[in-house]
């Protein structure tokens, strides 16, 4: 059996983009999944790599009112407990802060992130990000760094960008699996996002993902196989 990655996703039309491309390229088989239209989530991670969770429009907070982000919530710590590797993009990183005891909540402006800006890396995210990047956000909340976190990365508008927890575990703000076409997707079903202040057109949006999309696939490249824990063998073959 060839080896596969669980992806959960919160709508049906959610695509894995460049994260699904790159894991798919380095031979992994990919187990889509999306409890939001009733699937399963494993009860067990024996035959599963690692963990990616995707984002999504609802909140990590819906868990009064959405039975399967209650779900989520509640399978997170089965991720935790098998230590195997964590991904958490977005609503995926928010969950995981929220099972790692941190809040998530809003802007205290209402204001929103849509579009490509500068997230900045922490003395102790060099090791993951290298370097400081123009990255893709589309999200009106945000997360605390959990207790026993590590920030790897700040922003302005949103000052917590990328965490750690333990080796594997991580929780990033922005969406690096983004791609033109989920641009292009992304913008017409919510256009009516892009009215509001500081949200690039998008025009704007694409401009930024012809500028700074190669320099976010070559870090997620080389990022994927050290969270996986295969960079040593890749450069070794």
């Amino acid at each position: 059996m060839s080896k596969q990655i669980l992806m959960v996703f919160h709508q049906s039309t959610s695509s894995p983009g460049l994260v699904g491309q790159l894991l798919q390229t380095g031979g992994y088989r990919l187990d889509m999944r999306c409890p939001a239209e009733g699937d399963r989530l494993p009860e067990t991670l024996e035959h599963h790599e690692a963990v990616v969770v995707f984002g999504g429009p609802m909140s990590a907070n819906d868990d009064d009112t959405l039975p399967f982000i209650r779900a989520e919530l509640d399978w997170l710590p089965l991720v935790l407990t098998s230590e195997k590797p964590y991904l958490g993009i977005c609503l995926g990183a928010q969950l995981m802060a929220r099972v790692l005891g941190a809040r998530v909540f809003p802007h205290a402006e209402g204001r929103k992130e849509i579009g490509y800006f500068p997230m900045r890396v922490t003395p102790a995210g060099l090791e993951d990000f290298g370097r400081s990047l123009q990255v893709y956000h589309w999200h009106g909340e945000g997360f605390e760094i959990p207790s026993d976190a590590v920030l790897l990365a700040e922003g302005d508008l949103f000052p917590n960008q990328a965490f750690r927890y333990g080796d594997n575990v991580y929780g990033l703000q922005f969406h690096p699996e983004i791609t033109e076409t989920m641009i292009h997707i992304w913008t017409e079903r919510g256009a009516d996002q892009l009215v509001i202040p500081v949200a690039q057109s998008r025009p704007e949006q694409i401009q930024n993902h012809q500028r700074y999309g190669g320099a976010i696939a070559t870090w997620l490249d080389e990022f994927l196989w050290d969270w996986i824990g295969e960079s040593a063998l890749r450069e070794s073959a």
